[in-house]
């Protein structure tokens, strides 16, 4: 306190001083409080919502299918692919193989053809 000019620390202990700080202390205070409940819940005036419309839900889970069944009937090619591989000349190993790469090609056609089973479906719903 030794460092602060003796008016300017008579000033600043005065009375006067002291409510004029006070006020200024409190109004700053009210306005803050009263400006951030304000800030916090504004309201922009137009509604968000967080899911999507049904045609947009539809949508996404035909894409989820048709990489389902896409990865599902890549993996019964490969599986194909190694049962034909290690058959060496047994039969049922090759039946076994052959029946696999059908399944294959039955999962690549429902995965070709899912858009159109679905609009099929849509239809009968009547959506």
């Amino acid at each position: 306190m030794s460092h602060i000019p003796a008016r300017l620390r008579a000033l600043t202990h005065s009375r006067a001083a002291r409510v004029t700080g006070r006020a200024a202390g409190v109004a700053g205070e009210v306005l803050l409080v009263l400006s951030v409940p304000a800030a916090a819940y504004a309201d922009s005036g137009v509604p968000m919502l967080a899911v999507n419309s049904l045609p947009i839900v539809i949508f996404n889970i035909q894409t989820w299918v048709m990489g389902i069944l896409f990865a599902i009937a890549t993996l019964f090619l490969i599986l194909s692919g190694v049962f034909w591989a290690t058959a060496g000349g047994d039969t049922a190993q090759v039946e076994r193989a052959k029946s696999t790469f059908k399944n294959a090609l039955i999962g690549y056609a429902l995965a070709v053809l899912a858009p159109i089973l679905l609009e099929i479906a849509k239809g009968i719903v009547g959506g």
